[in-house]
């Protein structure tokens, strides 16, 4: 993999895009300045594929190109290629393709998609074979310049295929260590999985593991959560950054690891401040660039 840039991470939501992607989207990126964004381009928690608008889509483009904002796209989440049942299996490979074809229509960087689970009992090596089955070829067919699969570790609930960051060595494996693969890293996933992130350190340690295990240039994303609940509770609730049980000083230690150079930082925070419905993610985006840039000493 190529070095990663000495450029900074630019920090930025996942947005909200009611009204369209252009027209709702963009006008929340600018609302809490976000320099980086993430969206979905359909249900979230359904399997219906959507085509898009292609006036919104065209104005999108254009408009995060000329803010110089990097776009990315999140699957649904019922995507899960590990799935024992073929339905969810075939569902999961269509929307995986479609939403990578988005993504390159929208000139996305990356599509993350959760790492998925096995399911049932002993059906860990299966479910990595189906991987390679599976989802190997939609990569093999990807045009070259299009954006990554951006592979998200979750919080170790049930038989996750990937929760600590050393897991992914096999999940990677199992893709051919793919060029087209790249990993996005979520705070509070990894902190549920087990990584004391809130040690002095811990950060730093969990990045080095990652490039350790996945190598220099294959992180793409990181979604910067805090969390409601302790280090290894399995539990995926995220909070705002500084509110919870991680706390904000390890996201000092994020935002200067020379992994994240260049590499876009998005909150999937609580949005709502009880105010308005983008304050909590303008504070937390503005937190996170006081602590990246050295304006804030971490308490």
């Amino acid at each position: 993999m190529t070095s990663p840039s000495t450029a900074l991470p630019p920090i930025g939501a996942h947005v909200q895009v009611k009204g369209g992607l252009a027209k709702g989207g963009l006008a929340y990126t600018d609302a809490v300045a976000a320099r980086a964004v993430q969206v979905f381009v359909g249900n979230p928690r359904g399997w219906k594929p959507s085509a898009g608008d292609p006036r919104q889509d065209a104005a999108f483009t254009a408009g995060c190109a000329e803010r110089g904002v990097p776009s990315f796209i999140h699957t649904p989440f019922l995507v899960n290629v590990g799935s024992p049942s073929e339905a969810t299996v075939e569902q999961s490979i269509a929307t995986i393709t479609h939403t990578l074809a988005r993504g390159a229509q929208l000139g996305c960087a990356g599509v993350v998609v959760h790492a998925g689970s096995a399911v049932g009992e002993d059906r860990y090596e299966a479910a990595l074979a189906q991987l390679h089955e599976r989802l190997l070829p939609v990569l093999d067919a990807l045009p070259a310049g299009g954006p990554r699969l951006l592979v998200e570790p979750t919080a170790g609930g049930g038989k996750s295929l990937a929760a600590t960051v050393e897991d992914l060595g096999p999940y990677l494996a199992a893709l051919d260590h793919h060029p087209a693969v790249g990993v996005c890293f979520d705070t509070c996933h990894a902190w549920a999985a087990g990584h004391d992130l809130a040690t002095p350190g811990g950060m730093t340690a969990t990045l080095d593991a990652l490039v350790a295990t996945v190598g220099s240039g294959r992180l793409g994303l990181v979604h910067a959560n805090d969390s409601l609940d302790g280090c290894g509770s399995t539990r995926d609730r995220h909070t705002t950054i500084g509110a919870g049980s991680i706390g904000a000083a390890p996201f000092a230690e994020l935002l200067t690891h020379p992994e994240l150079a260049g590499v876009a930082v998005v909150v999937e925070t609580p949005s709502d401040d009880g105010e308005t419905s983008f304050g909590g993610h303008a504070r937390d985006i503005a937190l996170l660039t006081a602590l990246r840039d050295g304006a804030l000493l971490p308490a």
